[in-house]
């Protein structure tokens, strides 16, 4: 059954504040609050409550990579590329514990359900898991070969799911400490990871400009969508589980009814890629940030009356309401949906590269300096072995005369 009609999304705010491209957004469960992170090596608290001051926390030493509000909404966690992650007081003072253990930046935190235990993923090629209150790391995952960009909780808080330029998203036993399956469908690096609200599948965005969806019981690949023109960088799903936002470096944010399998919405806001999106606890609201070093806060109106879900599905998951979303495949003929544009931004010459691509970037010349040393060292003795052959040779040639 088609979801009823509402308003289109619209934007509600528009804050200002960062001096650098923003990299991750997150809500306050009471939605009081909104957090942001930034290249710019600060978090940002900004209040949803008008006239209110935003707070900014220094701490970190380098960009900041991801940030987090836990579930009760009394710490923020955030990971930065001075490798350390930070546990923050959102309030005036701003103070934080660190927590060290990764070697390379620290790309993604995201705290489990019950509040009590970190998941870290790194450019070191280790997700860790923490227990927050006693600030003490207890173990790591070390099965990509390749940077982790994403790594994050089912709603059980039982498995745990990470995304790698290694072009593969595992998913772990956090009991067994062990990999459990591999899904290695993606064309490129994966740059975000998550679960569905029932636990039962999970989304995840890669450089392919693509976003699929896989369900963890049986592993199969449940639905594909390539409706970006570049790299997706992030996603996010509506509580309700109906609806799915993702960020792409086309500057665009599109919203996705899972249920139909249509593209509903294609946002217009951003000046140049949009690095992050996340909805709000509640769903009415959702969050997102780009390389124009703006925070936008949008109402979503979107319907979540599609019957009663749970008449169709039920999960063992924290919020057993959500229901899954069918198997379809959307490769190219989902390219033809034409989607609502309820906001259009003018057209803009940015060139400015997001953080993801130009981390990628420097790490591949990083790799061919190597190659070109080795190359210039194996040369180098090549020639020389060709000049002693040569002088050699000479030197036969006049024994023999």
């Amino acid at each position: 059954m088609a979801a009823p009609c509402l308003d289109d999304p619209s934007l509600e705010r528009n804050f200002r504040g960062h001096k650098d491209a923003v990299t991750s957004v997150d809500f306050s469960f009471n939605m009081k609050q909104l957090v942001s992170g930034s290249m710019d090596s600060c978090l940002m608290i900004w209040h949803m409550k008008p006239h209110m001051r935003a707070y900014r926390f220094v701490g970190h030493k380098d960009a900041v990579m991801c940030v987090q509000f836990s579930p009760s909404g009394h710490l923020v966690a955030s990971g930065s590329r001075d490798k350390t992650v930070r546990v923050w007081v959102p309030n005036l003072k701003g103070e934080s514990t660190v927590f060290r253990a990764h070697t390379g930046t620290v790309r993604s935190v995201h705290f489990s359900n019950d509040g009590q235990s970190l998941v870290t993923a790194s450019d070191d090629k280790t997700v860790k898991v923490w227990t927050v209150h006693r600030q003490k790391f207890l173990f790591s995952f070390s099965q990509h070969i390749n940077w982790v960009r994403c790594a994050k909780f089912s709603p059980d808080g039982r498995l745990i799911v990470s995304a790698s330029d290694d072009k593969t998203v595992k998913l772990w036993d956090k009991t067994s400490r062990e990999c459990v399956h591999s899904f290695c469908e993606h064309g490129g690096f994966v740059n975000y990871v998550d679960f569905h609200p029932s636990g039962t599948c999970i989304a995840a965005a890669g450089t392919d400009n693509t976003v699929k969806l896989w369900d963890v019981r049986t592993n199969r690949l449940l639905q594909h969508y390539q409706l970006h023109s570049a790299v997706v960088n992030a996603l996010s799903f509506h509580p309700s589980g109906n609806y799915l936002i993702t960020a792409s470096s086309d500057s665009t944010l599109k919203i996705l009814d899972l249920m139909e399998g249509r593209l509903l919405y294609t946002l217009h806001g951003h000046l140049g890629p949009a690095t992050c999106v996340a909805f709000s606890r509640s769903g009415e609201l959702f969050a997102s940030g780009g390389v124009d070093e703006q925070v936008m806060v949008w109402k979503s109106n979107l319907a979540t009356d599609y019957g009663d879900p749970l008449k169709n599905h039920r999960s063992g998951g924290a919020r057993g309401y959500a229901k899954s979303p069918p198997e379809m495949d959307f490769s190219e003929t989902s390219l033809g949906i034409k989607a609502q544009d309820p906001i259009r931004s003018p057209q803009t010459d940015v060139v400015t590269l997001p953080p993801t691509i130009t981390n990628t970037l420097e790490h591949i010349v990083g790799q061919l300096d190597v190659l070109t040393q080795e190359l210039h060292s194996k040369a180098s003795s090549f020639l020389e072995g060709l000049h002693l052959f040569s002088q050699g040779k000479s030197f036969l040639d006049e024994l023999q005369k």
